[in-house]
């Protein structure tokens, strides 16, 4: 996960201040001290280091926070803000053109996963912006780049204009332009080419794209696990083309977030978009504010409900909420529900979206195995229709058809009935206790994969 290290470092830093009834100047140095060094091991440009706990210590140590009521919360705040303005401050949306179409550049070094990154944010175009966009092939150097994009560009029935490899990248451009109006596609999204570095090349090419085109955004899409190499890349392209924004691709890998947490500072261009996964809707507006939360282990609220509202159906919801208080639920419902949950993206990713999950006992770490949920899907769907409706019926030997047929132990299967019928119990009581005012607490979807 992308600022794993950081945001376990800078909770602990955190924590040991948030309950004191008072703050001196020393506890502040402490605090900062460790700050400096979970920033430098994250990967952080040395002068952005610098100027955040700068400005941080200033803050910390003012007559506003010291003679506080809670200065501990105060201090935790400051830094909260002050992460959100070295990321930004605030979302950037993407700048579409009055006059369309909207023309937006892809730029970036080989590898970073531009062409992937194309077809995901024209995903996000066409979903939330109800935009049509046309991918351009305009990479004609890399070896099989323009297949890449067509077989994208099927993948999400999006439509792909190429000329093959003959054909100069700024003429694929301009009959590219004359074919979106023609078929009247309102963003035109023109895949470059790469380098495995910023050669001259290179940068005329794009800066002769760009004069033709004349693009509303160009997008300089950065491998976030590069760190520092990132903020590097990020200044070059700049410096040639005027970005006019960054997309960090693979912040949901094993990254230190040095890029994130740089990028901005030093180049002064925004991060627009994150990649948050492989699949093609997994490409997240980036809101600094949200990001400074998670990394505090404040969760993400805002992130979790637009989530839970691209991806659940309402109705569906009302529908198994119904069965589940009548206590008509059956296996078949509940695969239902780990499918609509399943989409919102990793378990434990959305239980650490929710403020205060990372300091309950048992959840600091919550990890959910993808491995186990898919033993149990296999599971519920080796049952019979009638096992997932009365799954009481399971005797020994349906226990051993299923398990054989799940490639799971009959130990297993038996777990899963276990947990399904406390459940189930469980509902009944909360149901039962609602009309006396008491509170139950609610049965953990979690429960299922530890």
């Amino acid at each position: 996960m992308a600022f794993q290290g950081l945001a376990e470092r800078l909770q602990a830093t955190m924590q040991k201040i948030t309950g004191k009834g008072k703050i001196t100047e020393q506890d502040v140095k402490d605090m900062m001290r460790e700050v400096r060094f979970a920033l430098i091991e994250a990967d952080v440009n040395l002068k952005v280091v610098k100027k955040f706990v700068k400005t941080v210590s200033e803050r910390a140590i003012g007559q506003e926070v010291m003679k506080s009521l809670t200065p501990g919360q105060q201090v935790v705040k400051i830094v909260k803000d002050e992460l959100t303005e070295l990321m930004g401050g605030e979302q950037n949306p993407i700048q579409f053109s009055r006059k369309p179409p909207t023309v937006i550049m892809m730029v970036g070094l080989q590898g970073a996963g531009k062409t992937t990154t194309t077809g995901k944010l024209a995903t996000v175009l066409r979903k939330k912006h109800n935009r049509k966009p046309l991918l351009v092939a305009a990479d004609v150097y890399r070896p099989a780049a323009i297949q890449q994009l067509e077989t994208l560009g099927k993948q999400i029935d999006m439509p792909v204009f190429s000329l093959g490899t003959d054909v100069s990248p700024v003429e694929i451009t301009r009959q590219a332009l004359e074919h979106a109006k023609e078929e009247h596609q309102d963003v035109v999204m023109i895949d470059t080419a790469g380098r495995l570095h910023v050669d001259e090349n290179l940068m005329q090419e794009l800066v002769d794209i760009k004069e033709l085109a004349q693009p509303d955004e160009i997008f300089l899409v950065v491998d976030a696990m590069t760190g520092q190499d990132a903020v590097n890349v990020a200044k070059s392209f700049d410096d040639a083309l005027g970005v006019t924004g960054v997309v960090l691709t693979k912040l949901d890998g094993d990254t230190r977030g040095g890029a994130a947490l740089s990028i901005r500072e030093v180049t002064g261009k925004p991060i627009k978009f994150v990649g948050m996964g492989e699949k093609m809707d997994a490409l997240e507006p980036f809101h600094p504010e949200r990001m400074a939360s998670r990394i505090l282990g404040m969760g993400d609220v805002m992130s979790l409900i637009e989530k839970a509202q691209a991806n659940v159906d309402e109705e569906k919801a009302k529908e198994l909420e119904d069965k589940f208080m009548n206590q008509t639920f059956t296996l078949d419902d509940f695969l239902e529900q780990m499918d609509q949950v399943k989409k919102m993206g990793p378990l434990d990713e959305l239980l650490k979206m929710i403020p205060g999950m990372n300091k309950m006992k048992g959840l600091e770490n919550a990890q959910v195995d993808e491995k186990q949920m898919g033993q149990i899907e296999a599971i519920i769907r080796s049952m019979t229709p009638e096992e997932r409706t009365f799954p009481e019926k399971m005797n020994a030997s349906r226990k051993k058809r299923v398990a054989t047929g799940s490639g799971t132990t009959i130990s297993q299967v038996n777990r899963l009935l276990k947990q399904f019928e406390d459940m189930k119990k469980m509902v009944k009581q909360m149901s039962g206790m609602a009309g006396k005012g008491k509170k139950k607490k609610m049965p953990s979807f979690d429960q299922f994969f530890k």
